[in-house]
């Protein structure tokens, strides 16, 4: 009778890297949540280079558009609250409550709006190696159909700020640092409330 032998299955080696570079990823993106000039300045480089790329084949436009979209798209969650005003009541329930300070809290929050938008640059400098997405277009159109679509969609959110009375940003403030909490320039509040005295 002839013994077979086992053959013991290891673990891929392919899986095993992905794995490592997974995790030095997610290590260095910790390291960096407070860092966020040194974040958006990489971020300023990777979106020149991608304008640049597409400036220097004359192709690629609808991709440029379509990032432009991606982008504003989450600027906008960048500036929203998280929980819309116009969901709830239309007045105060009391004197109290009208006067209360609210912090104000994303619906995107500064790190996840980075991050978005740097995976969508990187994606949208993948794509243009392949001619696939080298749509023939009149990209004067789409400048035209951006600016508009830029300046109705900040028109709206700007009058839902003064609706409803917060700033997203909070340029000046004091900042409290190693507090756990965003400051700065990420920072803001539901500005229609008075402050306590300190």
């Amino acid at each position: 009778m002839t013994i077979l032998p086992l053959h013991i299955h290891e673990p891929s080696t392919f899986a095993f890297d992905v794995k490592t570079v997974r995790r030095a990823a997610q290590y260095w993106l910790d390291k960096s949540t407070i860092h966020p000039i040194p974040r958006w300045v990489s971020f300023g480089v990777a979106l020149a280079i991608v304008f640049l790329r597409i400036y220097l084949v004359q192709g690629y436009f609808i991709i440029a558009y379509g990032l432009g979209i991606f982008l504003l798209n989450n600027f906008i969650a960048f500036l929203s609250p998280l929980e819309d005003p116009t969901d709830g009541p239309g007045l105060p329930t009391s004197a109290a409550e009208g006067k209360e300070y609210k912090p104000f809290t994303r619906k995107m929050p500064e790190f996840k709006f980075w991050l978005a938008c740097f995976r969508g640059t990187c994606t949208s400098f993948l794509m243009t190696f392949f001619s696939i997405f080298d749509v023939p277009v009149f990209w004067p159109i789409l400048v035209m159909y951006f600016c508009i679509l830029f300046f109705m969609t900040m028109k709206k959110q700007i009058a839902h700020m003064y609706k409803h009375k917060y700033v997203p940003f909070s340029f000046g403030k004091s900042k409290y640092h190693n507090a756990g909490v965003e400051s700065g320039t990420f920072g803001g509040g539901m500005s229609g409330a008075g402050r306590k005295g300190r």
